[in-house]
């Protein structure tokens, strides 16, 4: 893959690149409008193909806060067409890299030395590349190291990117306005979390410590010495990503054991940790054939409220739904529903996020889950596109939905994907007072 030898980092330069992927879309949307003249069965198939490559590769170019959003709304296959989703997935981890010279200009910058002076090995070709940095193997007193170089002029572009991707987004995936702008907010936050490797640091440690006990489960040792603000030293973990391990056709009993450590990593930091590992997409993990999984990637880590975690798990347990008068309260609480709404919007929301519920609850009901069971996720993504056609929640003058279910909702969504593409049957380990009553009287 071609390296690049610069990134536009100025706000002007990243506007015009932005201006200029935007002339390109639009020349798109012309071609396809003379086309569908002369064949009026002609579908969006090629438009969004075309759009996506445009898009895509503006966004490498530029990489930051502006890839990150196309990276995480590569995870939501309900909410793009095929396409985006294919084309963004690159960025979990092959987006173009940074030349060898800017690598020793980020080194020089942050900690004083060069890559060769401070590592007894240094491969300065980078291994992975994604949307806030790349990774490079080095060795030093006879250990492989991954070492995760930030690119330059992400941290400072976060705000200024997210304001000029917002129109993009609107226009382009026809998102509620209002939806949009509470997402980008919380996204904002999380972003300018994610480019302090110092933070990431203490994370990893504390986090990858406190699951330390979990079968299966392999995490890095993490070295401060040769870390800094931009840079993030840690052992190399061998392992597969997601499609590739899935290429080697690993056997059942492999998928059941790696899909059961994900499980229980999840359930162990949201319940007993309060705080998740909330970007669980394909590039963060490395799967082994013998049915051990390694965790990479702290950047991105969301600590639960504990009135929020109250709420929104107290609708996990199936007995709450048949509460009308809890099921009203919480909705309230986590802002499915407000004081302002009418009668009918009330109602129709209530049944929605009902619905919603009770779907991606279901792991949860049972003690057992096969993630490989297509007509649940079928039905997943049925509900989806009914609702990006309810007219009333496209059109709702408020966001619906706390801001902090963006990221427990993503977590569990991308969760739910990897167990998914597994095939993996698990126990549905969690805490027992989210177990119906009912079931077990």
């Amino acid at each position: 893959m071609k390296e690049q030898a610069s990134i536009p980092t100025s706000k002007v330069a990243r506007a015009t690149r932005f201006v200029k992927t935007g002339v390109k879309i639009g020349g798109n949307y012309l071609k396809y409008n003379v086309k569908k003249m002369v064949d009026p069965s002609l579908t969006k198939e090629e438009l969004h193909q075309d759009n996506a490559t445009d898009i895509y590769d503006s966004l490498s170019e530029l990489k930051g806060s502006a890839l990150k959003v196309a990276q995480m709304l590569s995870m939501d296959r309900n909410i793009l067409p095929r396409a985006y989703v294919d084309r963004f997935q690159m960025s979990q981890y092959s987006a173009p890299p940074l030349s060898g010279p800017l690598v020793v200009k980020t080194f020089r910058k942050y900690l004083g030395q060069t890559p060769t002076e401070l590592y007894d090995e240094f491969e300065m070709k980078a291994a992975n590349a994604a949307s806030i940095g790349q990774v490079h193997v080095a060795h030093k007193d006879g250990k492989k190291l991954a070492v995760k170089i930030q690119y330059p002029g992400v941290a400072d572009s976060i705000s200024s990117d997210l304001r000029m991707v917002r129109p993009m987004a609107v226009r382009l995936f026809s998102l509620n306005e209002q939806d949009l702008d509470r997402y980008m907010g919380e996204v904002e936050s999380k972003l300018l979390e994610e480019t302090n490797y110092e933070l990431e640091l203490r994370r990893s440690q504390e986090i990858s410590q406190a699951c330390a006990h979990i079968p299966r489960l392999v995490f890095p040792n993490y070295y401060p010495e040769l870390s800094a603000s931009r840079i993030l030293t840690m052992d190399w973990l061998e392992g597969q990503h997601l499609k590739d391990f899935l290429k080697e056709n690993p056997s059942q009993t492999v998928r059941d054991q790696i899909g059961q450590a994900l499980w229980d990593f999840y359930d162990f930091q949201v319940h007993s940790l309060r705080q998740v590992h909330a970007d669980p997409h394909p590039g963060n993990f490395l799967m082994r054939p013998d049915g051990t999984l390694g965790v990479i990637d702290f950047g991105c880590v969301k600590v639960i409220p504990d009135d929020f975690y109250d709420s929104y798990f107290a609708l996990i347990n199936p007995d709450t739904l048949d509460d009308e008068v809890l099921t009203n309260q919480i909705f309230l609480e986590l802002e499915f529903i407000v004081a302002e709404d009418n009668a009918r919007d009330k109602q129709l929301f209530t049944e929605l996020f009902k619905e919603m519920t009770r779907l991606l609850g279901k792991p949860f009901a049972a003690d057992a889950f096969d993630f490989g069971d297509e007509t649940y996720f079928d039905s997943v993504y049925a509900f989806a596109d009914e609702l990006a056609k309810v007219e009333a929640l496209k059109n709702s003058k408020v966001a619906r939905g706390s801001q902090h279910g963006l990221y427990v909702n993503r977590t569990y969504f991308g969760l739910y994907s990897i167990l998914n593409e597994l095939k993996a049957r698990v126990v549905t380990h969690k805490p027992a007072w989210l177990r119906s009553q009912k079931v077990l009287g």
